[in-house]
C-alpha cells in the first residue's frame, strides 16, 4: 500500500501525519487530503499548489486555490477563473470557467463564465451541446441536470436523457434507485423513472441494504423497504410549527 493512502490531515490542517507523527517538517497555511497519484493540495504565503509526500511543491506555479486530484487532474482557481491541472502543472485545456468540479466517471461538471453548467470529457471538451441551469456529478454513467425551466432529469455520458421523466428535484442512482421529488413530495424511482411505491414523504434517504429512512409531513420518522412498507417507526408524529404557534 502506498504511503500516502495512510496519511491524515493534522487537527490544525497545517500538515499531514502518518501513524500519528508528522509526515514532513514543513508547515502550511492549509492542506487537503492526498489523492492519487499521491499529491495533496496545499497553501502557504506564496499561494496554493500541490505537494508530494515529502511536503515539496511538485511544480513552480501558484494559484488562488487548489483542490484534490480526481482521475488524474485537479481543479484550480486563478483569480476569478477555474480550470483543471495535470500533476506536472500543465493545463488540461485552455478553457476557463467560473467554477470547476472534480472528474467522476470520465466527466466533470463546470459552470461557464456566462452562467450555465455542462459536463466536459477527459480532454476538456464539452460532452454534449446542451447547457443547463445546474449539472451534478456522474455516478455509474448517469448524472442529474436541471433544465432552465427548473425541472430535473437524468442524462447519460453523451447527454442523452435516461428516460422521459422530469422532477422538481432529483438525485443520482444508488444501487439502482434514485430519490425524486414531484408535486406530491419525495419518493424513490427506478431507472425508468417509475415510482417504487404510491406514498410521498417530506424527506427520503437513499436505500441502505434494502431499507431507507424517511420523514412524513407530520414529522414522524420511519424506516421503509423498497415496496414502501413501514419496517420501523423511529419517531412519532409531531405538531407542526403552525400548530405550535396557535397553541401559545
Amino acid at each position: 500500500m502506498s504511503q500516502w493512502t495512510r496519511t491524515r490531515v493534522s487537527a490544525d490542517r497545517t500538515h499531514h501525519t502518518l501513524d500519528g507523527a508528522p509526515l514532513y517538517p514543513s508547515r502550511f497555511t492549509e492542506v487537503l487530503s492526498f489523492h492519487a497519484p499521491g499529491l495533496a493540495a496545499a497553501k502557504d504565503d506564496t499561494g496554493a499548489f500541490h505537494i508530494d509526500v515529502e511536503g515539496r511543491p511538485v511544480y513552480a506555479r501558484r494559484f488562488a486555490r487548489t483542490f484534490g486530484f480526481y482521475e488524474g487532474v485537479a481543479a484550480v482557481e486563478d483569480g476569478s477563473r477555474a480550470f483543471h491541472l495535470r500533476p506536472d502543472g500543465t493545463e488540461l485545456s485552455s478553457e476557463r470557467y467560473a467554477w470547476c468540479g472534480n472528474f467522476q466517471d470520465g466527466r466533470c461538471t463546470v459552470r461557464t463564465v456566462e452562467g450555465p453548467y455542462l459536463h466536459v470529457d477527459r480532454k476538456g471538451r464539452p460532452a454534449y451541446p446542451e447547457r443547463y441551469a445546474y449539472a451534478g456529478d456522474f455516478r455509474d454513467g448517469i448524472a442529474v441536470v436541471q433544465e432552465p425551466s427548473g425541472s430535473h432529469l437524468h442524462i447519460d455520458k453523451d447527454g442523452c436523457p435516461l428516460n422521459g421523466r422530469r422532477f422538481l428535484d432529483l438525485d443520482v442512482f444508488h444501487k439502482g434507485y434514485a430519490r425524486a421529488r414531484d408535486e406530491r413530495g419525495w419518493h424513490h424511482v427506478d431507472t425508468a423513472g417509475e415510482p417504487l411505491y404510491a406514498w410521498r414523504f417530506a424527506m427520503v434517504e437513499p436505500f441502505y441494504n434494502g431499507q431507507a429512512r424517511v420523514e412524513r409531513e407530520d414529522g414522524s420518522l420511519l424506516v421503509i423497504d423498497e415496496r414502501g412498507e413501514v419496517v420501523r417507526e423511529l419517531r412519532p408524529p409531531r405538531r407542526s410549527e403552525r400548530q405550535s404557534s396557535l397553541a401559545r
